[in-house]
């Protein structure tokens, strides 16, 4: 059978008996643990399709390696064994995301047929999930839609780059697709069977960005009562995407930069260095250059990083791509809220076409979504683009539309509206001063600012509106 089983207890004759007999039943690759610890580096190291733990061991118990398992890696099955006479152990174990439990001295038969199972299952659960990860990456080159020469040229140097290993360094404003292209990138690579893991540098506090994006050993600082993998090492073999690169603090710059030269990983608290296969791309929305001179980034980074530029064009320079823009994502929308098909009326293409943009593709799909939601016939005319929720005494007839979707899907809906208002209504009020909006609305400025990218909001336009005044 296919996969791979990790036996931890802290018995030896028990390790043995079970190594040996996994191999000669089911052909698997088996490894050993003598205690939770141990079990722990193992797993944070490498990818285990069922950790057979027994509950009750010196040190780490089972019970405790079970929670840490989960918080690690949810599609590992872990089964449990306990004596006759703890049965509780093992309802609890079940309780807290446990595959399964057997009891000891084992029936070989049952054990044998509850590991067939459980491999089985595994197997199941892996497929369901490359099948996804290849419909959505089929979905990310369909929605790089475009017939202007600007995203022509922009498809065809992504096709080429795939092909290499190159680092890409990814530009343009708020909401033009930089994440897009850069998966893409992934999706047509000879990587696009591994990992692409993305992550925010603007999101992440700097104390905590570091041991993300590198790991750490056990006992590296106060609470890392495990060793754990990095974003890097996770990303192994596969792509690793640095999202607002711009925003990386200077100390991360030095060691992504020894990265980038070295191929190496030094996890936090470790003494030795690991070689690593990882493809990066960075993606920012900021003037690099105008960092370097202000010396807020390197630019020997700068430089390692830019070996493949890519500029993501906004909106207002790809007009003529809006109808095929938008209507791509109108069937899109259609199909996931389960909704009939409609189409945009010429008025309406027309007024996406004259309309500034200032969140450029991300502020067209919000848009697009939300009348989606809200147009009632199959005809979608510019009115569907004024729906103010948040002006109607009474909304039912939102409601009454709104209660034919799927519960998730609704809700989804009219947060969103609520998000884009609020934070635009905010921003008005605040005359575009994020850190003030932040404050008022009791959120992080960096929380706010994901809201707002993710939204395509521009704190600009609000700025120009209050200078104008």
């Amino acid at each position: 059978m296919k996969g791979s089983i990790l036996v931890v207890d802290d018995i030896p004759d028990m390790l043995t008996f079970l190594e040996r007999f996994m191999k000669e039943e089911l052909h698997v690759d088996v490894s050993i643990a003598d205690n939770g610890e141990k079990a722990m580096e193992m797993i944070a190291k490498e990818a285990f399709s069922i950790v057979l733990a027994d509950i009750r061991m010196p040190g780490m118990n089972g019970i405790d390696l079970l929670k840490h398992i989960k918080e690690m890696d949810h599609s590992t099955l872990v089964i449990m064994m306990t004596a006759y006479g703890s049965i509780e152990d093992a309802v609890e174990s079940l309780k807290l995301g446990a595959y399964d439990y057997i009891t000891k001295p084992f029936d070989e038969e049952r054990l044998l047929h509850t590991l067939k199972k459980a491999l089985d299952y595994y197997n199941l659960i892996k497929k369901s999930i490359d099948l996804e990860k290849r419909i959505k990456e089929k979905e990310t080159i369909e929605s790089f839609v475009g017939a202007s020469l600007a995203m022509k040229k922009i498809i065809e140097t992504i096709r080429v780059v795939a092909k290499t290993d190159l680092t890409v360094l990814i530009t343009g404003e708020t909401g033009t697709g930089k994440d897009l292209a850069a998966r893409m990138i992934h999706a047509l690579s000879n990587r696009a069977n591994k990992p692409l893991i993305a992550i925010n540098c603007a999101s992440i506090p700097e104390n905590i960005l570091e041991s993300e994006l590198f790991g750490y050993k056990k006992g590296a600082f106060t609470g890392a009562t495990h060793d754990k993998k990095g974003l890097f090492e996770a990303a192994n073999g596969g792509t690793l995407l640095l999202d607002e690169i711009g925003d990386l603090p200077t100390i991360l710059q030095a060691k992504l930069l020894m990265v980038l030269e070295e191929k190496e990983i030094r996890p936090l608290g470790d003494t030795k260095s690991y070689k690593i296969d990882v493809r990066v791309i960075a993606t920012t929305n900021q003037n690099l250059k105008e960092k370097i001179a202000s010396y807020q980034f390197r630019p020997d980074l700068y430089h390692r990083l830019n070996v493949v530029s890519i500029t993501t064009p906004s909106l207002s320079e790809i007009a003529e791509d809006i109808p095929s823009i938008a209507n791509h994502y109108l069937s899109l929308y259609c199909r996931e809220f389960n909704i009939s098909s409609k189409r945009f009326s010429e008025d309406t293409l027309k007024m996406l076409i004259s309309r500034r943009w200032s969140g450029n593709v991300r502020e067209l799909q919000n848009e697009i979504k939300r009348s989606v939601i809200f147009t009632k016939g199959e005809i979608v005319t510019p009115q569907d683009f004024q729906y103010d929720f948040k002006n109607l005494p009474c909304p039912e007839d939102a409601i009454d539309f709104l209660s034919k979707l799927a519960y998730k899907e609704a809700r989804k809906g009219l947060l969103e509206k609520f998000n884009v208002e609020y934070i635009s209504e905010l921003l008005k009020q605040c005359s575009g001063n994020v850190s003030l909006a932040a404050k008022k609305a009791g959120l992080e400025r960096q929380s706010l600012q994901h809201l707002m990218r993710k939204y395509g909001i521009n704190s600009e336009e609000f700025r120009s509106s209050a200078n104008k005044i």
